[in-house]
């Protein structure tokens, strides 16, 4: 018997940093599959209010709500407000992440701690009290193709996302039967802030394909993984082979 495609319309997704990149595309994917929408954001007040106003224009239902990932003791307030806001949370994207620079020989205690605040210790928190409280179903990690390497050029922020990476299997098992818990790791698809696309034209060649992903890479695995109900505790690698190359990288 043919499976019945997995109903979106109607549902609701939390997207931690959805304001801006790839947490925006992702939720004006969203949107058009007709999810409602909740906007986490810290500093993008005003990107969140404009992406909200273009949302609220597909049709469906748009929240946003603030919140510094990086207080670990304030994640339960932000749930707990995107739950006010909109009831049920059937889904739950942590995409929100801080992207620093450092080195092993200059690696700063305090610098590590926030990364691994923000990027693996908020979605954890989040995680857990999305399973408790929200009533959902289905929790994505945005991840990054490199946690197969080792990145010498950003080593606070490798570490936290191996860390969400062994995060993600173990909320798979511990959340099921009743949540699935997947991971997407892009690979080059969008230029670093400030830079542009002749940037990550230098860098294609980094991977076996040759070539730079694009957004729509990311939001078709993300509706996949959502529509796809036996898959849980997977990483997509979104990353034109890449990760196949492990080694150094800066």
């Amino acid at each position: 018997m043919q499976e019945k495609p997995v109903k979106m319309a109607g549902r609701t997704a939390l997207i931690t940093g959805g304001s801006k990149r790839l947490g925006r595309e992702i939720a004006l994917t969203l949107a058009g599959r007709g999810m409602n929408i909740v906007l986490h954001y810290h500093t993008s007040a005003t990107d969140s209010a404009l992406l909200a106003q273009r949302i609220s224009r597909i049709g469906v239902k748009v929240y946003t709500v603030p919140g510094d990932l990086a207080d670990l003791s304030r994640t339960d307030e932000l749930m707990n407000r995107a739950i006010k806001a909109a009831g049920k949370i059937d889904v739950l994207i942590n995409n929100a992440a801080v992207y620093r620079t450092d080195q092993f020989s200059d690696l700063l205690p305090e610098d590590l701690e926030t990364s691994l605040r923000v990027n693996a210790l908020s979605p954890l928190l989040l995680a857990r009290t999305f399973a408790a409280r929200a009533g959902g179903d289905n929790i994505i990690n945005l991840l990054d193709c490199r946690i197969r390497d080792y990145n010498s050029g950003r080593v606070s922020y490798s570490l936290s996302k191996k860390l969400l990476s062994y995060l993600t299997e173990m909320m798979a098992v511990e959340f099921a039967p009743q949540i699935r818990v997947n991971g997407v790791a892009p690979g080059i698809i969008l230029p670093e802030p400030g830079k542009g696309d002749e940037y990550i034209e230098r860098l294609k060649l980094s991977n076996p394909l040759e070539k730079w992903g694009s957004v729509d890479d990311i939001t078709r695995t993300v509706l996949f993984l959502l529509e796809s109900d036996f898959i849980t505790g997977q990483v997509i690698f979104v990353d034109g082979g890449r990760s196949l190359k492990r080694g150094v990288n800066g």
